[in-house]
Parts: C-alpha cells; structure tokens; sequence
C-alpha cells in the first residue's frame, strides 16, 4: 500500500498572516517556491509524501532562519538538493547573488526549472562537489543543510571560502558536539564555532544554526 501524498494545503501555515507579515515583499517568490516544491518534491524525491503538510515550518521557514547570521557578498549553497536552504534564502534576498552547488543531475536540472518557473533569477547553479567547483567559486558564506558533519564540511568547503568568509550551517541538536569534535579542524582553519538559536515565527520552533568564522 503506497503512503498518501499530503498536499500544501494541508499545512496550517499555509497562506497565514504571520508568514506573510515575516517575509514582507518576498512572500511571493517565496511562495511560488514552497508550492512547486510541494507539488513536484514528493514525486521527485526530494521530500517524502507527507512533508507538503509541514513544508513551511520544516523546511521554508527552517531554511529561512538562516538569513539573520549571512555576512555581505555572495552566498554558496553546497548541496542545495531541493534549494533548502539556497533557493528560499535567494527567494528572500533578491539583491544578492547565490550559487548554488549540487552534484546530482536530476536535481540540478530541478533547481534549473524551479529557478525559471518561480522567477529567482539571483542564482548560479554549479553541478559538482564543493571540492570539484573550488576554482569556478570564492563565497563570503557557505550554507548547508543535511549535508555532513561539521569536520567534514570545513575540510570540503574551506576551499570556495574567502579569505574573510564565514560558515551558516543548520544543524540538529548534536552541533555543539559536532563542533566540539571538530576542533582540530577548525583551528587548522582559523574557525571559530558557535552555536545559535534562530527564531523566525511566534509558534514555530527555533533552528538551531552553526555560524564558523575567521579567527
């Protein structure tokens, strides 16, 4: 017996005034993401069947507590998948340039089609690793989002850094652990680690975010 698709319209959040309020003039892009990406993700496998009931405290507003902690220049997304959090913090920040990097090509070429249907057009989209891009890219910000553990994710990433850049990784409730296992490699980087909890709505869960900056 296949799981039952959930559908946008099945999340409480959906079309609500406090969304609305929070991302001000972007809401309709942001929109237009969050609905292509509850009508196509499920069957794409880029979110499972029942994630359209959660999309916008899971992942929208999930990857949206990101762009309080962002330095200024350009933004790359490593792993970007669905564009969580690339393609929503691109959505909100129009004025800004994004690249987002992902090595698997049915998901690039979703990435290219979503950026075209919901009119973002402030992202550069790299199909490869991080490590296999490093030429092509140099970010003031690296985001990921259930990419790797923090250790491996410096050592993969630490290349497309400039030399003032920093790290604004989401993380789950192990990131001070992560962190702490990772203190080899971030002195050996000149990062420093710290933990933070990012709000966004009244109601809604804080994200837990990792900011790694230049010592």
């Amino acid at each position: 017996m296949t799981e039952q698709q959930a559908t946008l319209a099945d999340d409480p959040l959906h079309g609500s005034s406090a969304v609305r309020e929070f991302l001000g003039d972007t809401y309709p892009r942001v929109l237009a993401f969050a609905e292509l990406l509850a009508e196509q993700g499920p069957e794409k496998g880029l979110i499972g069947p029942r994630e359209p009931a959660r999309l916008w405290e899971r992942h929208i507003l999930n990857s949206a507590a990101v762009m309080p902690f962002l330095p200024d220049g350009v933004v790359a997304d490593v792993g970007s998948g669905a564009g969580l959090p690339g393609m929503v913090l691109a959505a909100m920040d129009p004025s800004r340039d994004y690249v987002l990097i992902e090595p698997m090509e049915r998901r690039v070429q979703w990435l290219f089609e979503s950026s075209r249907h919901c009119g973002i057009d402030n992202v550069r989209i790299l199909r490869g690793r991080a490590e296999e891009v490093a030429e092509s890219v140099e970010a003031d910000a690296i985001t990921a989002r259930a990419v790797a553990a923090v250790d491996k994710l410096v050592k993969w990433c630490s290349p497309l850094l400039s030399p003032t850049g920093s790290m604004v990784l989401l993380k789950g409730r192990s990131a001070q652990d992560e962190i702490d296992r990772a203190k080899y490699t971030l002195r050996k980087h000149r990062l420093v680690g710290e933990v933070h909890e990012a709000g966004t709505i009244e109601g809604v869960e804080p994200t837990t975010v990792v900011t790694l900056t230049r010592v």
